[in-house]
């Protein structure tokens, strides 16, 4: 969904990488380190990972009530 930004035109949705729950900034979710790599960024033959696109991080669900 397009963001609103305060000039009043809209943002493109925030890129999702293949290991992310959910697009950056929504409420209840946060940044954490990827399982696949354990957040380096790099698989064990030393190529970029895929899950994390070579970040090291995916968005995750945080919590809820």
């Amino acid at each position: 969904m397009p963001t609103p930004t305060s000039s009043g035109t809209t943002s493109p949705p925030a890129h999702l990488k293949p290991g992310d729950e959910a697009q950056p900034g929504v409420a209840g979710t946060g940044e954490d380190l990827c399982e696949d790599c354990g957040g380096n960024g790099v698989r064990k033959d030393g190529s970029p990972c895929p899950t994390c696109e070579g970040t090291g991080r995916v968005v995750r669900g945080i919590g809820g009530g």
